[in-house]
């Protein structure tokens, strides 16, 4: 299975990221030129759509390794036979989904993923859409005040922070790797500079930053409030609606996402795969 593209066509999901990109064909050998065109793509808008991809496991997991090395998911066990594939499945009866929180994956590991890459499977009729938000677009709106303020200033990151370790509890139920009691914590700088643009980006984020190093809560959660909703404004954000086969692949490293919750009584099913990171500099 690979991918080949007779013409790219890239059009915007917004002003700040997000493009979708049609023209590619899931038909044959991976063609070299084609990832790389791919790439770059990505790392100019952060977030790159595709639609109608026929990849299932094997052909997924495949697709992904050509960007990166695949790497399990520490709270829930992948799917049968393809560990590095997470299912992402949200039940007509529950009312919680995974992840239900603006955040940045697993950014309490010592190496966050670079990238996570998400195909749907089952779709509800209406709704279940995903927003991304551009955190490098959102650092440089920042004062050049705060900017120099953020720039020397480290945050930890928790697994416990119960924003978003409460969205996980019925997956780990069904399918858990890891309880809920082990708590993985990491400090990384506020500040990101991407190892492969050079762009900086803010590095906290709602899910996961509960303070900043050498901080208490209490004196960090004025600034941190302050930080989640600025990366959050419309303006640094693009939203994707899912179909069967749709595909999203974000920069994990600068870019957060929150799946919308408002399709209660019907099903929705994605695969998940996250690209192995470096440390945060």
């Amino acid at each position: 299975m690979s991918i080949t593209a007779q013409r790219l066509t890239v059009t915007r999901a917004s002003g700040s990221c997000g493009a979708e990109v049609s023209g590619l064909e899931f038909d044959g050998a991976f063609d070299d030129a084609t990832i790389a065109e791919l790439r770059a793509i990505w790392l100019d808008h952060g977030v790159l759509f595709l639609r109608d991809a026929k990849l299932p496991p094997r052909q997924f997991l495949d697709f992904a390794g050509r960007f990166g090395t695949p790497v399990e998911y520490p709270f829930v066990r992948g799917l049968d036979g393809f560990s590095q594939i997470t299912p992402v499945i949200k039940e007509p009866h529950e009312r919680i989904n995974f992840g239900g929180v603006w955040h940045s994956d697993t950014a309490y590991l010592e190496r966050p993923p670079m990238a996570t890459i998400l195909i749907a499977r089952e779709t509800p009729p209406a709704g279940g859409d995903t927003l991304f938000a551009d955190a490098r677009a959102a650092y440089e709106a920042l004062s050049p005040g705060l900017r120099a303020t953020l720039d020397g200033l480290r945050a930890i990151n928790s697994s416990k922070k119960a924003d978003a370790s409460k969205t996980r509890e019925d997956r780990q139920k069904e399918r858990g790797a890891v309880t809920n009691a082990e708590v993985l914590e990491a400090s990384h700088p506020v500040v990101r500079t991407h190892p492969e643009t050079g762009r900086k980006s803010l590095y906290v984020n709602l899910g996961h930053t509960s303070h900043f190093d050498g901080w208490t809560v209490e004196e960090s959660k004025p600034l941190l409030d302050f930080l989640f909703a600025h990366i959050t404004r419309p303006e640094f954000t693009c939203r994707f609606r899912w179909a069967p086969g749709s595909v999203a692949f974000w920069d994990n490293r600068s870019v957060q996402h929150y799946p919308v919750n408002d399709y209660h009584g019907h099903r929705r099913e994605m695969h998940r795969i996250t690209l192995l990171g470096d440390v945060p500099v």
